[in-house]
């Protein structure tokens, strides 16, 4: 019988080699697309500007919806802009032939998240984001809106990545207690009261008062108070996706510094780079995935980029003490957010088998052992 659960790297390689992942064209499917519990996925061609997001249905597929809703259409051969703003839709390179037992789910990749792009995976038929049904067959599509900065993609862009699953792969409650009892997943100060209150995910908090920035100890030797985080500016330019370690930070973002009494004052629709209190460990048995808005901790949304794969954060690979960033928008009105606030949850999901790869260790991952950290095109 067929192991239960998130589909490791090698798996997802022998689907490639089976057809069951596609590259449409003469392109194939490269191996660094490949990670621990995920795959990349690639812009193609085109990008088709709407005037509004949407679901194509269950009767329809997305070709017919854009045929009525394009506005224009950008080749992204050499590199076109995304403005912000904006809603675009992309086919991807990467399709779909997937045997029955199998679906997927789709997320965007980290640094699409801290760089405020809402991007959402879309199927033909598709009656909600990011979900690929059980055996479905057929090309996939990419919703991108960049919300504070225009962005410059070109075909081949990774901004997605997407997790096959065999089954239901979901921990309970009671599992990630034990998961949490043998192997730690949160360290820090009030880890191990968080972990009394897993109810639907293992629970975690956000820091502002420099702790996880690292920035509390040398801010007090300079007399200042510590960062804590980044405010977006919101006319601050382009932000080319390729270029790595290459835009000076304060050209784009304001630092967010710890006030007296504590806390932290959200503006609304502003967007917010945050960190957890705590380090998070995903053990190379599970992966994670962060829930994005969770109404019962406040009217806000704390993740866009929600997958975390085997090894983050785990000692082994390298990752102790590696914190989990949050991207933050709340809505409606101002937010106060305390120090020590619960502000998400993360939830566990077993590996069908141990990945031959492991975040960290194995692969270049760009946020391993981080504390509070700008998406990976601005200069550390």
């Amino acid at each position: 019988m067929e192991m239960q659960g998130i589909l490791p790297s090698q798996a997802l390689r022998a689907f490639i080699a089976a057809g069951h992942i596609t590259a449409f064209g003469d392109r194939r499917v490269e191996p660094s697309q490949v990670q621990p519990a995920s795959l990349d996925l690639r812009l193609g061609r085109l990008a088709y500007r709407v005037p509004a997001s949407f679901l194509p249905g269950a009767r329809f597929r997305v070709e017919e919806r854009l045929d009525d809703l394009q506005m224009h259409a950008l080749d992204l051969t050499d590199g076109a802009v995304l403005e912000r703003g904006c809603v675009y839709i992309v086919p991807l390179v990467e399709g779909l032939r997937l045997p029955a037992g199998v679906s997927a789910r789709a997320n965007p990749k980290s640094s699409t998240g801290r760089l405020d792009v809402f991007a959402r995976v879309i199927t033909d038929g598709a009656q909600a984001f990011d979900d690929v049904p059980d055996g479905y067959t057929g090309p996939l599509y990419a919703e991108i809106s960049p919300r504070t900065f225009s962005i410059r993609v070109r075909t081949g862009t990774r901004l997605v990545q997407i997790r096959l699953r065999r089954g239901a792969a979901r921990d309970t409650d009671e599992a990630v207690r034990a998961l949490n009892a043998a192997d730690p997943l949160l360290g820090g100060a009030g880890a191990e009261q968080l972990a009394d209150d897993i109810r639907g995910g293992l629970p975690f908090t956000v820091d502002v008062q420099g702790e996880a920035s690292g920035s509390g100890a040398l801010a007090a030797r300079a007399g200042m108070p510590p960062i804590v985080g980044w405010r977006a500016r919101k006319h601050a330019g382009l932000v080319d996706i390729e270029r790595v370690n290459h835009y000076e930070p304060l050209d784009f973002w304001e630092p967010v510094f710890a006030r007296k009494g504590g806390g932290v004052v959200l503006d609304p629709d502003d967007f917010y780079i945050l960190a957890t209190r705590e380090s998070v460990a995903v053990p190379p048995t599970h992966a994670a995935e962060m829930l994005a808005y969770d109404t019962s901790v406040g009217e806000f949304r704390v993740h866009y980029a929600g997958f975390f794969d085997p090894g983050f954060g785990y000692a082994s690979a390298g990752g102790s003490g590696s914190r989990a960033v949050l991207e933050v928008r709340t809505h409606e009105v101002p937010f106060l957010i305390d120090d020590g606030q619960i502000v998400g949850r993360l939830v566990f999901e077993r590996m069908a088998a141990l990945p031959d790869l492991l975040y960290g260790r194995d692969i270049q991952s760009n946020y391993q052992g981080q504390a509070l950290a700008l998406s990976k095109q601005f200069r550390r």
